[in-house]
């Protein structure tokens, strides 16, 4: 086997918000990637909109950095994917470490391995990748870096490494200076010794294999992601494995069916920092994008015209959590800004979706224009939604459910390993949240700092609507993640939402008069002047059941002046729901609908005379 010296592919692996994509843009500005009078901007491997809102990665992307060594040697180009690091994107993840020959597992230097730390090592574990261990914010006050050393050594013992990956380098940094170092500092300081990024460069170059082909072999590519582009249309990125690649050669398409289609590649891009630029030939290890097959799809492989030989298919873990999502059919459907309210324009973008997502899996159900999407967790999906929301999509969408397995002809529901850290004194309010989720404790550390760290097992279920309860019980102190751990036997009826809704029983203005009236029942989540229809959930009752309300109702004007006609009284505020808080908040028998403007929760059944009706069959049977 030959390797080109000249290359290096690695992922840049981490729980949320650990420093992943500080980290790149860091090796991105020493590497001279910026243009000397280019805008300066923070996270700028985090292109979409959301991404930025939310603080985190959502799509794997790739970069690369050329690396010019201190002594002169000759250069190199690394190429960087940067991987999401919450665990409903963990297809992202997958993928992107089809393409590389080695992994940086990025760790907070306070908060240590975390569950999604657990989930992307597992993966690159088990892909048989060598692994550079970066303790990462080695500067925050809070700073515990042997502790963390020694919790992220049981953390490979625990997947079961074996000697060659538990011998790892470790490389002390603080991402947002852009500083590294291989001597660990005291903790809460920045390493003294070192004033760039340079030991992690060189850690990169030793450790890291070089891409490895065989001489002559024949080509072949793996298309590991697609983007698209508006005068190239869609791009296909690829690794070649072996041999070489050209643009307007002729090569072996090999579908996922097996079939074969000789096709011309139009235009060859390889990326050069944050662009891509035209290329004319690649070979063994580079990472291309190629155009001229309008039809390709993720896992397929480009072989050679006159040899074609496939590559496997990329697998990715099943899905554990479901929701319908339809066209919008409520009273207000497409009244305001919303474009595509139809059941063919919501299914053609249900399978775009599909294109590029290889976590999603749709379903059709028994209505024609409902859809049963299946992914990762519900922040997948709702970031889904979200997205068709700012597309000018209106539509329904289910609460989420889990996607249930029988195993020996029993059902099995998946369950997450839930990490929970919060101050000490809220640990008998969230043992008791958990304890009515039929979750079990697995192990509870007390650092002596006033805080604890708690990992649970729970069934999937049980966390589906559990974060606002979290933090209403925690006063927004406590920071909970979870991951797909297992698959076990059904756990039963489990105890979710312990208060009803406050139903609108007509259609109409919410009035201030009325809202007056109505909030010692429960907290509003509409302002006055907002228009409602029969069955839209307005608020949320204190007790368990649900009550119809006529909240549209008006004051009665009379010529009798009241002695306390001048006195006013203070409506309060309501809580305004984003799209995950509403997902949450639905019932079985709810439903959110989504339009560009508004997210409102209503009922399935809007008639009242319906739902009392289903209720007293339920009562009866």
């Amino acid at each position: 086997m030959q390797t080109r010296s000249d290359l290096r592919n690695v992922a840049i692996v981490a729980h949320v918000d650990h420093g992943k994509t500080t980290l790149v843009d860091a090796m991105l500005r020493q590497s001279g990637a910026f243009h000397a009078r280019a805008e300066q901007v923070d996270r700028v491997m985090d292109s979409m909109d959301l991404e930025r809102e939310k603080g985190i990665t959502i799509l794997a992307k790739n970069t690369a950095v050329r690396y010019v060594p201190a002594d002169g040697s000759a250069p190199t180009t690394i190429n960087i994917i940067d991987t999401p690091g919450h665990a409903d994107f963990g297809g992202e993840v997958e993928r992107g470490l089809t393409m590389v020959d080695g992994v940086v597992l990025l760790v907070d230097a306070s908060e240590g391995p975390l569950p999604q730390t657990r989930f992307v090592l597992r993966k690159a574990l088990k892909a048989r990748l060598p692994i550079i261990l970066v303790i990462n914010k080695v500067d925050r006050p809070d700073a515990r870096i042997k502790e963390v050393i020694d919790e992220t050594y049981e953390l490979f013992l625990d997947l079961d490494a074996d000697e060659h990956q538990i011998e790892f380098p470790i490389v002390y940094a603080c991402a947002r200076d852009g500083v590294a170092s291989l001597s660990q500092p005291e903790d809460g300081t920045v390493p003294a010794d070192s004033n760039d990024l340079q030991p992690l460069f060189q850690t990169l170059l030793s450790t890291i294999p070089a891409p490895s082909y065989t001489e002559g072999a024949p080509l072949q590519a793996h298309v590991t992601n697609l983007d698209a582009s508006p005068f190239l249309g869609r791009l296909a990125l690829c690794r070649v494995r072996e041999g070489r690649i050209r643009k307007g050669q002729t090569v072996a398409w090999i579908r996922t069916d097996g079939t074969v289609q000789n096709v011309r590649i139009s235009e060859l891009l390889m990326t050069q920092g944050l662009e891509r630029k035209p290329a004319e030939e690649a070979g063994p290890g580079d990472i291309i994008a190629l155009a001229g097959i309008p039809e390709i799809m993720i896992g397929e492989t480009l072989a050679d015209a006159e040899n074609p030989v496939a590559l496997p298919l990329i697998t990715v873990d099943e899905p554990a959590i479901s929701m319908t999502i339809g066209t919008n059919n409520s009273p207000l459907a497409g009244k305001v800004k919303g474009t595509k309210v139809t059941a063919r324009l919501v299914k053609d973008r249900l399978d775009r979706e599909m294109i590029g997502n290889v976590s999603l899996r749709i379903l059709p159900t028994e209505r024609p224009d409902t859809w049963e999407v299946q992914g990762r967790g519900e922040l997948a999906l709702a970031i889904l939604v979200e997205q068709m929301r700012r597309e000018g999509y209106e539509l329904t969408v289910g609460k989420p459910q889990v996607v249930t397995r029988e195993v020996d002809g029993k059902i099995h529901e998946p369950v997450e390993r839930l990490t929970i850290d919060a101050p000490e004194e809220y640990l008998g309010a969230i043992t008791q949240l958990l304890a009515t989720r039929k979750g079990r404790m697995e192990q509870m550390v007390n650092h002596g700092t006033g805080w604890i760290r708690m990992e649970w097992l729970v069934p999937a279920r049980g966390l589906i609507g559990f974060r606002t309860e979290f933090l209403t019980d925690t006063r927004g102190t406590g920071i909970l993640h979870h991951v797909f751990e297992k698959y076990e036997p059904w756990f039963g009826e489990l105890r979710m939402r312990a208060t009803g809704s406050l139903v609108a029983d007509r259609a109409g203005v919410a009035t201030p008069f009325a809202m007056m009236n109505l909030q010692e029942r429960g907290s509003m989540f509409i302002e006055p002047t907002t228009e409602v229809y029969e069955g839209m959930i307005v608020g949320e009752n204190s007790r368990a059941d649900d009550m119809d309300v006529n909240i549209t109702k008006e004051k009665k004007l009379t010529n009798m002046r009241s002695s306390a006609a001048d006195e006013t009284e203070k409506l309060i505020p309501p809580r305004k729901l984003t799209l995950e808080q509403a997902l949450e908040f639905c019932r079985e028998d709810e439903c959110v609908e989504v339009t560009p403007t508004a997210v409102r929760i209503r009922k399935v059944m809007l008639d009242q005379k319906d739902r009392e009706r289903v209720a007293r069959k339920r009562a009866h049977a």
